[in-house]
C-alpha cells in the first residue's frame, strides 16, 4: 500500500509539471497580399493562463528548406522553446516563411510577399489574439541561416516594429551561397523569389543584409549576431563584422565552435533570449 502511494504521488507531480509547463499553440494566420493561409507556431509561457498583464514577444525565424514548426520539432531540447518562455516570461512566435522567401517581398512573385506578410499581417494578428505588449520596446526578432537574414532584414527595413533583433548563422549575404557545386541547385531554389533575368549577383547583392550597414547604423537597434566557425557561412558574417565595426555600429557579435547544425542554433539561442531580456528590462517591457 505504501509503494503504491510512492507512485501515486509522483504521478501526480508529473501530472502537475505537464499541466502547468509553458503551451505551444498552432495559429491559422491568413494573408490578404498572397492570397493564402499560412500556419504559425506559438509558445505561451506558463504565467500567460493565470495573469492579465501584456507580454513581450519574440519572433524566432527558421531557415531556407524548412518551415513554421521547425524550432519545436529539431531542436535536440525539444522543450527549450518551452523553458526560455517560462524562464524570461516571452511569448516566442515561429511563423512561416516558406523553404527559400528570405522573408522579402519578391519583385517577380506576387505569392512570395513574406516581408509584407511579417510585419503587416503576422505581427497585427499576433496582437490581436494575444496580451502582447503591442510596441517596438516589447517585440524583438531572431532567426537561423535565412531566418537570421530575415531578422537583420525585416528589423532594419521596419525599425518601428522592433527594439532588437538578432542572426545565427544569417545569410547575410545571399550570392555568397551560390558557388560552384551549389550554382544549379541553389539558383533554381531562388527564381521563384528573384527570377532569372538580369544579373544574378547584382540582384542578390541589392537584398543583402551585407549591404545595409548605412540603414543598420541610423535605425540605432541593439543588434546579436553569431556564427560557428566551421559554419559555410562564417566569411559572409565576419564581413559583415568588420563592415558595422568599421561603421563604428554597436553590435554583439560572437564566433562560436560548430557548424550548419542545430545543436549550435540551440546553443545559440539561449545567448540570444539572454542578451534580449536585458534589453526589455530597460525598456521596462518584461513580466515579473
Amino acid at each position: 500500500m505504501k509503494k503504491f502511494q510512492i507512485v501515486f504521488l509522483f504521478f501526480l507531480l508529473g501530472h502537475v509539471v505537464v499541466s502547468y509547463a509553458a503551451k505551444a499553440d498552432t495559429l491559422q494566420i491568413p494573408s490578404m497580399v498572397m492570397n493564402k493561409t499560412y500556419k504559425a507556431a506559438i509558445v505561451l509561457p506558463n504565467s500567460y493562463a493565470n495573469s492579465k498583464v501584456n507580454y513581450p514577444v519574440l519572433y524566432l525565424l527558421h531557415g531556407a528548406y524548412g518551415h513554421f514548426n521547425d524550432w519545436l520539432s529539431k531542436t535536440p531540447d525539444k522543450n527549450v522553446l518551452h523553458n526560455l518562455a517560462d524562464q524570461y516570461n516571452i511569448i516566442i512566435v515561429m511563423p512561416e516563411g516558406e523553404t527559400f522567401s528570405f522573408y522579402l517581398d519578391s519583385p517577380v512573385n506576387k505569392g512570395s510577399q513574406f516581408e509584407t506578410y511579417i510585419t503587416k499581417e503576422v505581427i497585427q494578428k499576433i496582437d490581436n489574439s494575444y496580451r502582447t505588449i503591442n510596441d517596438r520596446k516589447g517585440r524583438v526578432i531572431t532567426g537561423l541561416s535565412m531566418g537570421g537574414h530575415g531578422a537583420l532584414y525585416l528589423s532594419t527595413k521596419h525599425p518601428e516594429l522592433f527594439c532588437a533583433a538578432g542572426s545565427m548563422s544569417g545569410a547575410v549575404d545571399m550570392g555568397s551561397m551560390i558557388n560552384p557545386e551549389s550554382k544549379e541547385r541553389v539558383t533554381k531554389l531562388m527564381e521563384p523569389v528573384f527570377g532569372i533575368s538580369g544579373a544574378p549577383q547584382e540582384v542578390y547583392a541589392s537584398n543583402a543584409v551585407l549591404n545595409m550597414v548605412d540603414k543598420i547604423k541610423s535605425n540605432k537597434l541593439e543588434l546579436i549576431i553569431d556564427c560557428g566557425v566551421d559554419d559555410f557561412l562564417i566569411e559572409s558574417n565576419r564581413e559583415l563584422h568588420r563592415r558595422l565595426v568599421y561603421n563604428k555600429v554597436s553590435h554583439d557579435y560572437t564566433e562560436r565552435p560548430g557548424a550548419h547544425t542545430w545543436e549550435y542554433w540551440e546553443n545559440a539561442l539561449l545567448a540570444h533570449v539572454l542578451f534580449f531580456n536585458k534589453i526589455l528590462k530597460n525598456n521596462a517591457a518584461v513580466v515579473k
